[in-house]
């Protein structure tokens, strides 16, 4: 955690005048008005402008991805809404300091930069959580994951990650272990225990060698927005390559019984546009274990951030990791039953 700690904080110079002026740079003028919105990982705002509309702009969070990842994810948004499925796309911007080679793919220019922060606009849009637990909804949302599969499945995506283990699980216990983030009373039975884990999902990846595609790839209730017109995505920020059912398995909750009950309802919609190879589902717990994993060493690689200790207070200390250990065993008694 020392070197988490010591590093500069990303967005200490990001005033609301910085935002502002990044903005009027792109030629988009606010009148001043600015709400921070929830995001963790990068900065948000809801910006008011001068002709009285509304825009959210979006500062993405240094050294995490490169141009090319950023303008792929974009493509992807802009791809996704010229098919008329309602997922968030930026808007072209039309002046100021563009980020070079935006339109190598085909697309107007969306990503600008100000100084080494680098930012994107979209249009504001509402709406509130989905009724996870109404089987109408989640048949809609399956019909829209569904749609959103059957554009990924097109194309391959070029520089986004993909997911597998290596990415999510290896790499990510290594630079913890590396970084001695663990509580030392803990490191090394954390360390066997995640060995013995992502070995099990190595296994269950292989054994069903499924098709990958391009995903949402986060696709949690949170970034979920509902509307009377149906649900919508609001942030394609974790887009990659990888197996259908990651787009499927954070919406499920409840008992195993409720978890399949909510799982029948969303494949009964998916499945009206795309069709689902259901051996993908021996590969919910490993993702399951991946996710745990990568989302130890997301807090623990952003601790400079003023943000994550602030969000995350019980982090770090003998007790986490005791947890974390525990839970990857349960992991492994999961991946172990058939």
């Amino acid at each position: 955690m020392e070197d988490a700690a010591s590093a500069p904080q990303p967005f200490a110079d990001l005033t609301p005048h910085a935002v502002l002026d990044a903005l009027a740079d792109a030629g988009l003028y606010g009148d001043g008005r600015l709400l921070q919105l929830n995001s963790y990982e990068n900065r948000v705002f809801q910006v008011a402008l001068e002709d009285g509309g509304f825009v959210v702009a979006k500062f993405y969070r240094p050294g995490r991805w490169s141009d090319a990842q950023i303008l792929e994810e974009h493509a992807f948004a802009l791809e996704l809404a010229a098919a008329e499925v309602p997922a968030v796309a930026p808007l072209p911007l039309d002046a100021g300091r563009i980020v070079a080679g935006t339109t190598l793919l085909g697309t107007p220019p969306t990503l600008a930069c100000r100084g080494d922060m680098r930012f994107a606009v979209a249009p504001r849009r509402a709406g509130r959580a989905p009724e996870l637990d109404d089987p109408e909804v989640l048949e809609w949302i399956g019909r829209f994951i569904g749609r959103l599969h059957m554009v990924g499945r097109k194309q391959p995506f070029t520089h986004r990650r993909t997911l597998d283990v290596d990415t999510l699980g290896r790499q990510p216990r290594a630079w913890l272990l590396r970084h001695e983030v663990l509580a030392p009373a803990e490191s090394a039975r954390w360390a066997e225990v995640a060995d013995q884990a992502l070995a099990l999902a190595e296994q269950r990846f292989a054994a069903v060698a499924p098709r990958r595609l391009r995903l949402h790839g986060d696709c949690h209730p949170g970034n979920l927005l509902w509307t009377p017109e149906g649900p919508h995505f609001v942030d394609l920020d974790d887009a990659m390559t990888g197996p259908a059912v990651q787009d499927l398995w954070m919406l499920l909750s409840g008992d195993p019984a409720e978890a399949r009950r909510q799982l029948a309802c969303l494949l009964e919609g998916y499945e009206s546009f795309c069709d689902f190879d259901r051996r993908e589902l021996a590969l919910v717990e490993a993702l399951r274990t991946l996710r745990m994993i990568h989302h130890s060493f997301w807090i623990a690689q952003r601790w400079a951030d003023p943000a994550f200790p602030a969000a995350f207070p019980w982090f770090g200390g003998p007790s986490y990791w005791s947890q974390q250990t525990a839970d990857l065993r349960q992991q492994i008694e999961a991946m172990s039953q058939d």
